[in-house]
C-alpha cells in the first residue's frame, strides 16, 4: 500500500524512516530546513535501541507538491496544526483512503470524521519517545515504538486495517488493531497528559518522576484522576492504569520529556489546551474531580501571563 505521513517530527519522522527501511512505499510531509535535510542527506536516526543510521533516499516532500493519491494517511501533527491539513486531505484522498490520526489529543479522530465525511477516520494513538534534535535529525529515546488505531464502529471495519499491522510490524513497529480504541487512546492519553501535567508542573523530565517523590506522586494521582474519567464514561481501563505506565514511564531515558514542555519553553504554541485544561473541562462534564490537574493548570495559566 501507499502510505503517506503528514508531520516528520519525532513520531511521523520515526514511522517514516522504519518503513522506508522496511522496503514500503511511505512519503513524509514536512516543511522548511527540516524537508531540505532529509531531501539533499535523507534521514538521521539517532535511536538508544538500534544506533545511529541514515535512512537515504527517503521520500519527502511539502503539501503543495505532493501530487499522489495514497492508501493510508497517517497524521503526525500537533493538535494546534490538525486544521491545517483536512483541505490538503480532502485534495489528495480517495474514496478507500483511511486517515489514522496519531495525535496526542484524545477525541480526534471523531472530529476529523466530521470534516472528512466521504473517507474514514479511524482513532489512534502511539507510544514512542522521539522529537526533532536538529533538522534532519530525529533523536528516539528508548525502545517503545507501538502505535495503536481503530474504528469506532464495528462496521467500519475493513481489510486494508489488517494490512497496515502487517506493515507496521514487517518495519519493526508494534503495530496494534484495537477492539475498543476509545478505551485504547484514554489509556494512552492516561500516561501523556499526565506527564504533560507533571513535567510542566515541576519542571523536569523523565528522569526526576523516575524517582520516589513528589513529582512521582502528583504522577500518580494525575493517573488516578483519568481513571477515575475513564469510569465515568464507560470505558474503564483494563489494566491497574498508574502500574501500567510507571513500567512504561521508567522504560524511557531520564532526558526524555513530552513535546508540550519542549514547545512551551522555546515559546512556541502548545497542546495545553487538549492535554491539561480539557481534563479539567471532562472532569466538570462527567462529574469527576480534578484536583489535580486543577493545581496544575491554575499555575500554568498564572506563568503564562
Amino acid at each position: 500500500m501507499k502510505y503517506l505521513v503528514i508531520g516528520a517530527g519525532g513520531t511521523g519522522g520515526s514511522i517514516g524512516a522504519y518503513m522506508t527501511q522496511a522496503g514500503k512505499d511511505v512519503t513524509l510531509i514536512a516543511r522548511g530546513e527540516h524537508l531540505k535535510k532529509m531531501q539533499e542527506e535523507g534521514l538521521k536516526m539517532e535511536t538508544t535501541k538500534k544506533g545511529n543510521y541514515t535512512v537515504h533516499p527517503i521520500k519527502a516532500t511539502d503539501m503543495e507538491h505532493y501530487e499522489e493519491q495514497p492508501d493510508i494517511i497517517f497524521v503526525c501533527v500537533k493538535g494546534y496544526s490538525l486544521e491545517d491539513t483536512i483541505p490538503f486531505i480532502r485534495r489528495i484522498a480517495k474514496s478507500d483512503t483511511i486517515v489514522i490520526p496519531i495525535l496526542n489529543i484524545y477525541g480526534t479522530g471523531g472530529r476529523m470524521q466530521e470534516k472528512l465525511p466521504d473517507i474514514l477516520v479511524t482513532d489512534g494513538c502511539i507510544y514512542i519517545a522521539g522529537e526533532i534534535k536538529e533538522p534532519g535529525t530525529i533523536l528516539l529515546r528508548g525502545d517503545i515504538f507501538r502505535i495503536v488505531y481503530g474504528v469506532r464502529r464495528e462496521e467500519e471495519m475493513c481489510p486494508a486495517l489488517f494490512e497496515v499491522v502487517k506493515d507496521l510490524k514487517e518495519s519493526g513497529i508494534d503495530g496494534v488493531l484495537s477492539e475498543n480504541i476509545r478505551r485504547d487512546a484514554l489509556q494512552k492519553f492516561a500516561y501523556v497528559s499526565p506527564m504533560a501535567a507533571c513535567g510542566l508542573y515541576y519542571h523536569v523530565s523523565a528522569g526526576a518522576v523516575q524517582q520516589t517523590g513528589e513529582p512521582r506522586d502528583t504522577f500518580v494521582k494525575l493517573m488516578r484522576e483519568i481513571d477515575a474519567l475513564a469510569v465515568a464514561m464507560d470505558v474503564p481501563f483494563l489494566v491497574d492504569i498508574v502500574t501500567t505506565n510507571l513500567q512504561i514511564l521508567d522504560t524511557l531515558s531520564p532526558e526524555a520529556s513530552t513535546s508540550m514542555q519542549r514547545d512551551i519553553y522555546a515559546g512556541r504554541p502548545s497542546e495545553i489546551d487538549g492535554l491539561i485544561y480539557e481534563v479539567v473541562r471532562m472532569g466538570a462534564r462527567y462529574g469527576v474531580p480534578t484536583p489535580t490537574y486543577e493545581m496544575v493548570a491554575r499555575k500554568a495559566r498564572k506563568e503564562s501571563l
